[in-house]
C-alpha cells in the first residue's frame, strides 16, 4: 500500500501555474506591439494588397490588349478578367524594386501560345515590367512605341512572330535591356549601330531571320559587349574587319552564316579567346583559313563551310582541347593535318585534299587552281587582282 501523497505546498502550486501559462501563451492572441521609435518603420507582414494604381493600370494595359487579340487557341487569355491582374495566366508580380510596399506586374509570358492579334499601345502601362515573352505567337504589325516607358526592362523575346516594319528605334534607349530576340519576324531595314554599341550594352542579340540590313564598315558590330551574337540570314554589307579582336573580353558565340559577307578571315579573329562558337558558313569568305584560330582555346565550334577558303587546314585548329566540331565542307583546301581525324564531329566534304574521300572533281580543282590568288587588305576586304601591265 502506497503512502499517502503530501499535500502540495503553495508555492509548489504557483511554480506549476507559472509553466502552465508559459506552455500556453504562445497559443493565446497577442496583443499588438507598440510603434517603434525608430524612423524606419518594419517591413510589413502581410501579403501586398492586389489594388493599387500600378495594378490599375495594368488591368486597362491587359483588357485593351485582349480586345485586340483575334485567336487564342490555348485559351491563356481566357482568365484574364476582373481587377486580380496578378491572377492572370502567364502574368508574374512581384514587389515593386523603388518601393517594396507595393505589388506591380513584373513578367509577362505567352511563350508557344500561337496567340493572333495585335500589340496594343496601352502595353506602355506596364511600366516595372522586366520579362516580356511572347516568342512562337502570330503577333502582327510592329513593337509600341509606348513601351519606350518599360525601362526596367531586362528581357525581351517577339521571336517566331508576324511583326514586321523598320527596327524599334525606341529599343536602344530602354537602360535596363540586356536580352534582344527579334529573330524569325519580317523587320526590315537598317539595323542601327546602337544596338551594337556600349551604351545599350546588350549580353545577348538574336537579330536572325528577318530582313535587316547590317553595315560593318560602321565599325558597328565589333563595339558591342553582347555575349551572343547572331545574325544569320541577315545582309551584311563590307568586310569582317580586323576590329572582331575588340570583342575578346566578351564574345562566346557568333553566328554568322548566310549574310552575304564576302572578305578574308582577319587573322585577328585569334583574340577571340572565350568564344565558343563561331559559324561564318554559307558566304563568301576567300583567301586561308588563319593559323591564329588555334588560339581560341575555348572554342567548341567551327563552321566555314560552303565558302571559297582554300590551302591547309592550320594543325593548330585541330590540336584545339574543347572542339567537338570542324566543318570546312565546301571549300578548297588541299590539305588536312591527320591529327582533325580524332575531332568527334568532322565535316572535309567537297574539297580539293588528294586521297581525300568525297573530293571535288579534279576539273574543278584544277580551275580552281587558275584563279589569282586572294590578296587580303588592312581592313579585311580581299583587294583586287594587280592589274596586267
Amino acid at each position: 500500500m502506497l503512502p499517502p501523497s503530501k499535500p502540495r505546498s503553495a508555492s509548489t502550486r504557483a511554480l506549476q501555474q507559472i509553466i502552465f501559462l508559459a506552455l500556453l501563451l504562445p497559443c493565446l492572441p497577442q496583443p499588438l506591439p507598440s510603434p517603434s521609435p525608430s524612423p524606419t518603420p518594419a517591413p510589413p507582414s502581410l501579403p501586398l494588397s492586389p489594388f493599387n494604381e500600378r495594378l490599375d493600370a495594368a488591368y486597362i494595359a491587359f483588357q485593351a490588349w485582349k480586345h485586340v487579340i483575334t485567336e487564342d487557341p490555348k485559351n491563356l487569355t481566357a482568365d484574364w478578367c476582373g481587377p486580380f491582374v496578378c491572377n492572370y495566366t502567364g502574368v508574374f508580380c512581384a514587389a515593386a524594386p523603388d518601393d517594396p510596399c507595393i505589388l506591380t506586374v513584373a513578367g509577362v509570358d505567352l511563350n508557344h501560345g500561337r496567340i493572333a492579334g495585335e500589340l496594343t499601345d496601352h502595353l506602355g502601362l506596364l511600366a516595372d515590367l522586366a520579362v516580356l515573352h511572347l516568342n512562337s505567337n502570330r503577333f502582327q504589325g510592329t513593337l509600341p512605341g509606348s513601351m519606350q516607358h518599360m525601362r526596367l526592362l531586362y528581357e525581351l523575346d517577339v521571336s517566331n512572330n508576324l511583326l514586321s516594319g523598320a527596327f524599334p528605334s525606341f529599343l536602344t534607349s530602354l537602360p535596363s535591356l540586356k536580352y534582344l530576340d527579334l529573330r524569325f519576324n519580317d523587320f526590315d531595314g537598317q539595323l542601327p549601330p546602337a544596338v551594337f554599341g556600349r551604351e545599350l550594352s546588350l549580353d545577348a542579340l538574336f537579330a536572325n531571320d528577318n530582313r535587316f540590313n547590317v553595315s560593318l564598315s560602321t565599325g558597328g558590330l565589333t563595339n558591342s559587349t553582347a555575349s551572343v551574337i547572331v545574325l544569320a540570314n541577315t545582309a551584311l554589307a563590307g568586310c569582317l574587319p580586323p576590329s572582331i579582336g575588340d570583342m575578346a573580353e566578351t564574345l562566346v558565340e557568333l553566328i554568322l552564316l548566310n549574310t552575304s559577307i564576302g572578305s578574308c578571315i582577319p587573322p585577328e579573329i585569334g583574340k577571340l579567346k572565350k568564344l565558343k562558337v563561331l559559324d561564318l558558313s554559307h558566304n563568301d569568305f576567300a583567301g586561308e583559313l588563319p593559323e591564329s584560330i588555334g588560339d581560341m582555346e575555348s572554342l567548341e565550334v567551327i563552321n566555314v563551310g560552303y565558302n571559297m577558303l582554300s590551302g591547309e587546314v592550320p594543325e593548330s585548329i585541330c590540336l584545339l582541347p574543347h572542339l567537338k566540331n570542324l566543318t570546312v565542307v565546301g571549300n578548297y583546301f588541299c590539305e588536312e593535318p591527320v591529327s582533325c581525324l580524332h575531332i568527334p564531329r568532322r565535316d572535309d566534304r567537297m574539297n580539293c585534299i588528294p586521297d581525300w574521300p568525297h573530293q571535288r572533281s579534279h576539273e574543278q580543282c584544277i580551275a580552281f587552281d587558275h584563279r589569282p590568288p586572294v590578296h587580303c587588305g588592312a581592313d579585311g576586304c580581299i583587294l583586287p587582282p594587280p592589274k596586267r601591265l
